[in-house]
Parts: structure tokens; sequence; C-alpha cells
């Protein structure tokens, strides 16, 4: 939605050169669900910078409120991801802590929502949303503000019945002739290894069984590249890169040795040439003492 889709939403005749937002609150200090959440948005953030993944510039962000209306609250995704933008220099001005879409001029580009429990309202209302008089569920928000991708990850499998996600930890979502079209397959994905790829990021997304910040296993949403390799983390990369060393390390070392060797055989061939050279030079004059004529300078 661009601004000024925005300014022609809210039905106003008053020509604005400047929006006045004041009114929103745009830091309500409301923590996150859980460790499983912080960690989550942790994995789906960190790995896009320190890889460099995708081109500069970009924005990944989480549990940063969306705004894309003056009136009314915002949207809150666990994770977005928004190409060609960047944050602006100075947080000193409310206008550039948050997502707002009347100042980056676009929509993000992909949106996550990580369930955490029953009344998230991810994919349908949920009864306490209807009770508190909610209309919208939060794909119903992403799909009128046409956000290219709407993934939900349900790693817990909480919101099955209700959501009809029939065992899928994780679903995708296009935008498609204004409405969400599915991506992920009738059954969604469902086991470690899976992945899809988002041909309009430039970048997939799987489901990942490992150790992330501890050592414990749990299946994890992650960013990944064409053929489902994940997106390293900063530690990752630098294990990667000690691994790399190691094996260069250990590669010249082999390299060296077998160079020494072959030094030793040169030598070894070197010293048996002479050995030989020696041999036929006390032949040859123990001969010439005995009165035989070796023809020697003999045409």
């Amino acid at each position: 939605m661009t601004s000024q889709q925005l300014l022609n939403s809210e039905e106003s005749d008053v020509i604005v050169t400047e929006l006045d937002i004041s009114h929103l609150v745009i830091e309500d200090d409301t923590p996150v669900d859980n460790f499983q959440s912080a960690q989550q948005q942790r994995l789906l953030v960190e790995p896009l910078y320190s890889s460099q993944a995708l081109p500069a510039p970009f924005l990944a962000e989480a549990n940063v409120g969306l705004f894309y209306k003056l009136k009314g609250d915002p949207v809150v995704p666990d994770a977005l991801l928004s190409l060609g933008v960047q944050r602006a220099d100075d947080y000193s001005e409310r206008r550039n802590r948050s997502y707002f879409v009347w100042e980056f001029g676009k929509v993000p580009d992909v949106c996550i929502e990580v369930v955490s429990n029953q009344e998230g309202n991810e994919v349908g209302l949920s009864r306490k949303g209807q009770q508190e008089g909610k209309t919208q569920s939060k794909k119903d928000i992403y799909a009128q503000i046409h956000v290219p991708y709407y993934v939900v990850f349900d790693p817990l499998l909480q919101i099955q019945d209700a959501a009809n996600l029939n065992g899928a930890m994780l679903r995708v979502w296009t935008i498609a002739g204004g409405h969400y079209t599915e991506l992920t397959p009738p059954t969604g994905m469902q086991a470690p290894g899976e992945f899809i790829w988002l041909d309009g990021v430039g970048i997939g997304l799987m489901l990942w069984s490992g150790e992330f910040e501890e050592a414990v296993t749990r299946v994890w949403l992650r960013w990944c590249d064409r053929d489902g390799q994940p997106i390293p983390t900063g530690a990752e990369g630098q294990a990667i890169a000690q691994q790399q060393a190691a094996v260069a390390q250990q590669q010249a070392a082999v390299a060296q040795q077998q160079a020494a060797t072959e030094r030793q055989r040169a030598e070894v061939a070197e010293q048996q040439a002479a050995a030989e050279r020696q041999r036929a030079e006390r032949l040859a004059e123990r001969l010439r003492s005995l009165g035989v004529d070796l023809g020697e300078g003999n045409g």
C-alpha cells in the first residue's frame, strides 16, 4: 500500500504534507510471548545480516509494529522482511521507530507469524478475538494490504483444528488477485528438511531440526538457499570458516609432506645414480689395470 493509497483510505479532503502520528501507540512495552518465540525471532533476523544472504539494502526485524493506516491498531508480525528499504538514522523521531508503510513507501515483502498459543488470530479469528470484537484475522489484514508472502509457523501444533492446518508446521501464502493462494502443498510442510523457495524475494524458508543458542535439539523455521541449505547464523558462519581454515591448513600440511616425500625420493634416486656411477668407474678402472681395452674414445 502506497502513501497515497493510505491517505485516500482515510477519506480526507485535506491536503497533507506531513502525517500526524502523535496519537499512535508505537511502543507499549508488551513482552514477547515466551522463550521459544524470542529465540525463533532471533533466528529469523540475525542470519540475514551476518551472512549477507540478500543484497542491501533490506530490513529484517522482529516484533515491531506494522502501521498500515492512520487510525486503528497496527499488526505486529513476529518477523518481517522488506527489500529495498533501510532504517532511518535518527531514532529520536517517532516516525523512524516503527514500520510505517507511508514512510517506507511499501509494505514488507514477507510477514511471518510464529504460533505461541491459540489466541493469536494467525489464520482465523479465535474465540477471544471474536469476544474482543475483532473482524479480521492477521491473514485477512496481510491480504488486505497486499503483503506478497504470509507465513505461519506452528511448531507445537497449537492451532491445527481451528485453522485447518492438517498437521502442518509451516504454511506459506502468496498474494494473487488481492487474495492469498497457498504455495505450500495441501498437507503443508511437516518434516525437517522440507523447504520452499520464495521466488519474489530470492530466498527460501525451511523446517530445520538442530541446536540454536543451546545444546537442545528443536524444530525451527529458517531461511535457506535455493538448494535447501540453511542460511548460517553468525556463529555458524564463524564455525564454517574455522572448519574451512582447518581443512585448508590440513591440505597445506599434506601438500608439504608430499613435497618433502618427493624431495626425499629424488635425493634417494640421485644417491643411487651416483652409487651406480661410482661402481661403473671402479669396474672400468679395474679392467684397465688388467690390460683390458675398453675402447674408450674410439669412434
